[in-house]
């Protein structure tokens, strides 16, 4: 049964803003670009402190876009539950990603009553290449 996302696009930035507004300490990077049936795609625009030498996006900033996306697919579909938290996220790095704005795609994989499983992709922009690939496991709290 296909999954039917509850908040828009609009819902989840100002959600963001409101209840995770650390998340734009440094101006707003991050935004939420789509939602749709048991997906999520943000856009990340990384500044010059998310750069490491080379002139490439540091992993870490990678790593927090998946894991961003991927809390934002999952409460795009069950609601805004503030308390929805990462228990599990491993990342691949596939190559260097191009210096500009990073797209991450999040899919639902399931979605229980307890827990969720969700893949995420990351790519450039402009090149639409793929640069890294993410599965995330988080805990949704009872009702």
């Amino acid at each position: 049964m296909p999954l039917t996302p509850l908040l828009t696009p609009d819902d989840l930035n100002r959600f963001l803003d409101t209840d995770f507004p650390e998340v734009h300490a440094d101006g707003r990077i991050f935004t939420v670009e789509a939602v749709g049936p048991g997906f999520a795609t943000m856009r990340f625009e990384p500044l010059q402190r998310h750069l490491r030498p080379g002139a490439t996006v540091s992993g870490p900033s990678l790593f927090t876009l998946a894991d961003v996306t991927a809390y934002v697919a999952l409460i795009a579909h069950i609601g805004p539950v503030a308390l929805a938290v990462t228990t599990s996220f491993t990342i691949n790095f596939l190559r260097k990603p191009p210096l500009g704005p990073l797209l991450c795609t999040c899919h639902i994989l399931k979605l229980g009553k307890r827990l969720a499983v969700l893949d995420a992709a990351i790519s450039g922009m402009g090149s639409g290449e793929l640069v890294a690939h993410a599965t995330g496991t988080y805990s949704i709290p009872p009702k």
